[in-house]
């Protein structure tokens, strides 16, 4: 026997075979049809019994392994069907010759046997026979099931007449002997009259009898001669019948423990096993004996020594296997009984035995097998070896399977059957074309046969002629494997890739497969390996802000209380993922990923953007080249949002080796992200910033949109534009300018707004010991100081003003103060008028150029560089009182000493606007002003202060003061008027003054004994009452002048309690001078 059967089982022992085969052309879907119909009737209880007969239908089998029906008779046919086509009466002869002609290849063992025609009307249809069947179509057919069954009875009476006849057979010491096709020609010559020939002879029929009775449902009376069989065959040494025996036994043992068969068919199979009662009743009582005959069985029937332990039926088959092995041309019979062993070891759970017999199947020579046998053979030894839990041996089997299809001696390779077995052996590899399933830890399996496997899928789809299929594959491996590939094999891998997307680009949609499987998409999430992702905030500028008044608008007054842990509780996890900061409608954002090349060469990411979700959004795809094994490099993308809401980041797609992907967040490992859910509001002006002046390259804080940064003098000023247009695409409808400085002390002026006070100079003065042309005293004047100062422009407009948001524009301005001029040391001098005084600087030019300083009413002064020199400046007192307070409400609100910081600045800056003192460095033509308001200290600011009491003399209607010479003549009477003007907050006086006219020699002498020279026209002495605030008080006299000559008037104020009480600087009266003439001769 030539052909083994691979799925047989050690229940297939009780069936008959039956052939179901088409006679002459009959459609191959209506036969199948119709052999599906009748291979349902697989067992059939007979009437008027307990028992049930099994049916085995083929609808091919090889004529030689009906040969091997005496050896063991489920390999004889007993049964043939017919299925043909004949329309006419003229064809029905022609086919029921056809049918003879059928029935001769098995026509030595069959039993009976069954003509279906299909198509046949009329007379010769209306016949009424039992060995045919008349149809009209295939369609019309409702009994063909009954008359199979009936065609199964008529076997089951065959079959019990030659078991009875088997079994009652008298012919005495003269048994038949059963042989085997290789034997036949052993026995010629042979002396069949000796002991041992006839003992064989007994076995191979007691053996032949177990058979019958098995397949007629006699379980135990099988048991019974198969015992007996064993006994006799072991005595002569018959070892390939004794195997027979052996197997027998074992299958009987078999279906009496496992009555639902070992074939995986769990509850096909309902046999009753027979009791001895029964088994008397029905059939005739006899068996064989050593001599022939014996009357009864039914002791021997009942004993349960007969059925072997679920043990023994293995111990049994490997004996039984290791009979078969010492004939060659019994490797069919050994194989199958390794299968049958294996079946029923894998229904007991001990794989390693089964295991040995499996690995006994391998190397059983079978001779010049077909290329389809061995496939075969390789198929079920998989199978095998998957039924008992070895699934990677099992896998391996099935691969050879695989590559047996594509060998190259078929002419016609099948390259589909090779793909459909690969992709059978990935679980017994631990390999799923599911990308997920890698992602969830360590690599399971070998991967040096995974990616021999996946290799071979690869070149079997091309194969195959599906291109698409060898991207999706080789995209699998690139993605799963890459930690196990060479850098060789990757750039190998990689330019497989490139030339299979030249023609088929790779894509992210699911690849289904004839026999239903799919395959899903493989993103190239390595290619590159995203280590972090971050949402990054719009820029400075462009960030929105919510109105603080609406702040609380969005909050929920459902419930009475402030907190409820309840419901933080439940938003927590949505608030993890969002971020903190918001994105505006039709502004570009941006995401910033850290990526990283693990390729040895230079890896081009083509059309990289972000997938999203939640809002309208156009993403920018970028195109990038990350260097070989680059490290962490930074990748930012960019896109738009169309609408407002909450967007999610999900992902993002790229084109690799011409393979799109979509990578999601979710399905990265080891990726740091701080949220992926960020808010859009409505759209919103964008304002653009330029500036007269040249932008700095560095930023003094991150809040800032732009920044300007100049070197100054102390003391220079410089214009700056600011100019602010709209690009964006909402109409502005506000727009504020606020600014504050980022200085404590000084700061810096800007025209218009009030960025910071002037700036004043803080140096101390020099002390009278150091001079000024010493080094210590050059670094002390020579420190850079740096001002900062911010302009900030709110605007708002759009949608998003509706919701209640609006952005900031900032402008820093930094300035590099340089030193210029210092003023190192002031005094003051009176002037020879009440209402003057000399003021006394002390000029420092601390520059590196030679300097011109300028003032009010004064000459120029030219300083070289490092030098000092004093200037004296005539100056008119002030009236500090009077000057306007402007913010009144923050003067009362501040402390004293805050209040007497901003009197002292007022009055430092009315100082400085009164010298106005200006600088010009005429080489580089840089010019600027001076201020002494940081080395006024209070003497000196009472010395500047104008008395709150003034007096006013007037000489003949002449103002007195100064270097004024009041002019008279002799004789003439001169009036003299004295005012006082109280300029103070309280009533002053009452006052009496006293003029005292002399005469000064300029030698150092002074003449008071006038009384020949001056005499008074009424009293010498003036009395001023009491004058309020704001009023004034005169007093007028007059005086007449004897001789001509130079005469000066002392007003001296009586010493009372008044005067004693107020200030001397409040009785500061002029000087007067009068000069007096010849008079005038008429």
């Amino acid at each position: 026997m030539s052909v083994p059967d691979y799925m047989q089982c050690a229940e297939d022992h009780q069936t008959v075979v039956v052939v179901v085969q088409p006679m002459g052309i009959v459609p191959e879907d209506q036969f199948f049809r119709i052999y599906k119909r009748i291979a349902s009737v697989s067992q059939v209880s007979i009437r008027d019994s307990q028992r049930v007969l099994f049916i085995r239908f083929r609808h091919h089998y090889p004529p030689e392994n009906n040969e091997w029906g005496d050896f063991q008779t489920h390999r004889k046919v007993v049964g043939l069907i017919s299925v043909t086509s004949c329309t006419t009466a003229k064809e029905w002869p022609q086919t029921s010759d056809r049918f003879h002609g059928q029935k001769e290849v098995f026509g030595s063992t069959l039993y009976d046997s069954r003509l279906l025609v299909f198509g046949l009307q009329g007379e010769v249809a209306e016949q009424q026979r039992t060995d045919v069947a008349f149809y009209p179509s295939y369609d019309d057919c409702p009994d063909v099931e009954k008359r199979v069954e009936d065609f199964v009875e008529s076997i089951f009476i065959v079959l019990e007449s030659k078991r009875l006849d088997r079994a009652t057979d008298k012919s005495g010491d003269k048994i038949q002997m059963l042989c085997v096709p290789f034997e036949k020609k052993d026995f010629v010559g042979l002396d069949t009259d000796s002991r041992h020939y006839k003992k064989r002879c007994q076995g191979r029929m007691r053996k032949h009898v177990g058979d019958l009775c098995l397949q007629a449902g006699m379980l135990q009376d099988a048991l019974v001669h198969y015992h007996m069989a064993v006994e006799l065959l072991r005595s002569v040494n018959d070892f390939l019948w004794l195997g027979a025996a052996l197997e027998g036994l074992c299958s009987a043992s078999v279906i009496f423990h496992y009555p639902g068969g070992t074939a995986g068919k769990s509850g096909a199979r309902k046999p009753s096993v027979s009791s001895a009662a029964d088994a008397g009743k029905r059939h005739r009582p006899g068996a064989l004996t050593s001599s022939g005959i014996s009357a009864d069985t039914s002791a021997e029937i009942g004993r349960a020594k007969n059925c072997l332990s679920q043990e023994d039926i293995i111990e049994k088959y490997k004996e039984a296997i290791s009979y078969y092995g010492k004939y060659k041309s019994a490797g069919v019979i050994e194989l199958e009984a390794c299968i049958k062993a294996v079946r029923v070891l894998a229904i007991q759970k001990r794989a390693m035995e089964a295991s040995e017999f499996l690995q006994n199947a391998v190397y059983i020579n079978l001779g010049q097998l077909s290329e389809e046998e061995k496939i075969q053979r390789y198929s079920v030894l998989s199978e095998l070896y998957e039924l008992i839990g070895f699934q990677r041996k099992s896998a391996f089997f099935k691969r050879v399977a695989a590559m047996q299809c594509v060998a190259p001696t078929i002419p016609e390779p099948g390259w589909k059957a090779c793909y459909k077995l690969l992709l059978e052996t990935l679980p017994g590899y631990s390999l799923s074309l599911d990308p997920k399933d890698f992602s969830k830890g360590t690599h399971r399996g070998w991967a040096a046969v995974q990616l021999r496997l996946l290799h071979e899928l690869v070149y079997a789809s091309r194969r195959m002629g599906n291109p698409g299929l060898s991207v999706r594959h080789l995209s699998f491996l690139l993605q799963t494997m890459l930690d196990f590939l060479s850098d060789q094999e990757k750039k190998e891998v990689t330019q497989s890739l490139e030339n299979y997307t030249s023609k088929c680009p790779g894509g992210m949609e699911v690849i289904s497969l004839p026999d239903g499987l799919k395959l899903s998409p493989v993103p190239f999430t390595k290619l590159p390996i995203v280590r972090s992702v971050s949402l990054l905030n719009l820029p400075v500028s462009l960030r929105p802000h919510k109105v603080k008044g609406l702040l609380g608008q969005g909050l929920s007054s459902a419930s009475p209380f402030i907190y409820s842990p309840i419901t933080m509780h439940s938003r927590g996890d949505e608030r993890s993922k969002k971020i903190d900061f918001q994105w505006v409608q039709g502004d570009v954002c941006e995401v910033q990923l850290m990526v990283y090349n693990p390729m040895p060469f230079e890896l081009r990411v083509e059309n990289m953007g972000l997938l999203t979700s939640g809002v309208d959004f156009e993403s920018l795809p970028a195109a990038l080249s990350l260097p070989a094994e680059s490290g962490l490099y930074p990748v930012t993308l960019v896109g738009v949002p169309r609408t407002a809401g909450n967007i999610t980041i999900n992902g993002y797609h790229t084109s690799v080796f011409g393979v799109s992907s979509d990578c999601l967040l979710e399905g990265l490992v080891g990726v740091k992200s701080s949220g992926c859910m960020v808010e859009v509001v409505p759209s919103l002006p964008r304002l653009q910033l330029c500036t007269s002046l040249p932008r700095s390259a560095h930023l003094s804080s991150e809040d800032l949109s732009t920044s300007v940064s100049l070197q100054l003098f102390n003391g220079e000023t410089q214009q700056l534009t600011i100019t602010l247009e709209n690009i964006g695409t909402e109409t502005l409808n506000t727009l504020e300018l606020t600014s504050k400085t980022l200085s404590t002390k000084d700061g810096i002026s800007v025209t218009g707004l009030p960025v910071s006070s002037p700036l004043r100079q803080v140096l101390k003065p020099r002390t009278e010991n150091k001079p000024v042309g010493s080094d210590a005293s050059k670094n002390e004047f020579n420190h850079v100081k740096t001002l900062e100062a911010v302009l900030t422009f709110k605007y708002s407009g759009g949608a998003g003003q509706v919701e209640g948001y609006y952005r900031e524009l900032s402008l820093g301005v930094r300035v590099d103060v340089e030193p210029s001029v210092f003023f190192t040391r002031v005094s003051t001098l009176p002037a020879t008028s009440t209402r003057q005084c000399h003021l006394l600087l002390d000029v420092f030019n601390s520059t590196e150029h030679e300097l011109t300083l300028s003032a009010k009413n004064n000459q120029d002064l030219v300083l070289h560089a490092s030098e000092c020199q004093r200037m004296a400046i005539q100056v008119d007192k002030l009236d500090f009182d009077s000057m306007p307070v402007t913010d009144h409400d923050a003067l009362r609100q501040a402390t004293v000493r805050q209040q007497e910081e901003k009197r002292q600045q007022v009055q430092g800056g009315l100082i400085n606007s009164t010298l106005d003192i200006h600088w010009t460095i005429s080489s580089i033509q840089r010019h600027g002003e001076a201020s002494v308001e940081g080395v006024l200290n209070q003497l000196i600011l009472e010395h500047l202060q104008l008395a709150p009491l003034q007096w006013d003399v007037v000489v003949n209607g002449k103002p007195c003061d100064c270097d004024v010479i009041a002019d008279c003549r002799v004789g003439d009477a001169v009036p003299l008027e004295v005012k006082l003007t109280n300029r103070s907050k309280s009533a002053v006086g009452p006052f009496s003054l006293t003029i005292v006219p002399f005469q000064d020699y300029q030698n150092g002498v002074q003449n008071y004994d006038l009384q020949d020279a001056v005499t008074f026209i009424g009293s010498n002495t003036f009395y001023i009452g009491t004058v309020n605030p704001t009023e004034n008080s005169v007093c007028v006299g007059a005086l007449l002048f004897l001789y001509t000559g130079d005469f000066y008037l002392n007003i001296k104020f009586q010493d009372d309690s008044t005067a004693r009480d107020l200030p001397p600087a409040w009785f500061c009266l002029p000087s007067v001078h009068i000069k007096a003439q010849e008079p005038v001769e008429l």
